[in-house]
């Protein structure tokens, strides 16, 4: 009986082949075919296209057996990338410009957000977010109760402010969507100064050297770049 392939394109030694030879089919096997689909990890090229994997009946390196999918090259618009329809998850990680959308020849797809990676999983018909997840945000130390100078290790962190405390927002320290949220928890408003170059309060043009947060007011920054940001919220 011939050899038959698994869905991964494991081969199947058939009962009586291969004889004397069936450990070069094994070592291939397990040293290609599963590794690749336990750790591997493998680019998928777009030239301004979408792009389609497919699995042929050999245990040798094939693209679409791999764990972790790393999508490069050039995509000026949103494009698919169309797997084979069978069960398996993919790491995958969208070095593109634009969104691609990861799916089977029909059925539902993920679309993965540019300079993001996503893990999903294909069941066969569609492919499905292999995660959910619960965004939680935890608090950068305890309130602040001094003037406080906002560094990396605050990023996408609560820095809250507690009493006689100041928040100060330097220049040429954080990049481009990095993220910080500050709390005034006090009963008074607390300024912030705005050391960065330009700080803008979302919706109005007026460059800020100093923000205003509410009484148990929130304010979002987000960094347009290392000396330019945007303050949302309980802020004047």
């Amino acid at each position: 009986m011939a050899s038959t392939y698994s869905a991964l394109k494991i081969e199947l030694i058939g009962t009586g082949e291969q004889a004397g030879t069936w450990g070069n089919t094994t070592n291939t096997n397990l040293g290609t075919a599963i590794e690749e689909a336990i750790t591997g990890s493998a680019n998928v090229t777009f030239a301004n296209a979408s792009v389609t994997l497919t699995l042929s009946d050999t245990n040798a390196t094939q693209t679409a057996r791999n764990l972790r999918l790393n999508l490069v090259g050039t995509a000026n618009a949103a494009y698919n990338l169309v797997v084979p329809a069978i069960e398996k998850q993919y790491i995958v990680n969208n070095t593109l410009a634009n969104a691609i959308t990861v799916k089977n020849s029909t059925g539902n797809g993920i679309a993965v957000a540019p300079s993001t990676t996503q893990v999903v999983f294909n069941d066969g018909t569609d492919v499905v977010l292999a995660n959910t997840v619960y965004l939680g945000i935890p608090q950068s130390g305890s309130d602040k109760t001094t003037t406080y100078t906002l560094g990396l290790t605050d990023r996408s962190r609560v820095v809250a402010i507690g009493s006689s405390g100041l928040i100060n927002v330097p220049d040429n320290v954080f990049s481009n969507g990095d993220a910080v949220l500050v709390f005034n928890n006090t009963n008074a408003a607390s300024n912030m100064t705005m050391s960065i170059a330009t700080a803008y309060i979302a919706g109005a043009d007026a460059d800020k050297a100093n923000i205003a947060i509410s009484a148990r007011g929130l304010a979002s920054i987000l960094f347009i770049n290392s000396t330019a940001c945007v303050v949302t919220g309980n802020v004047s």
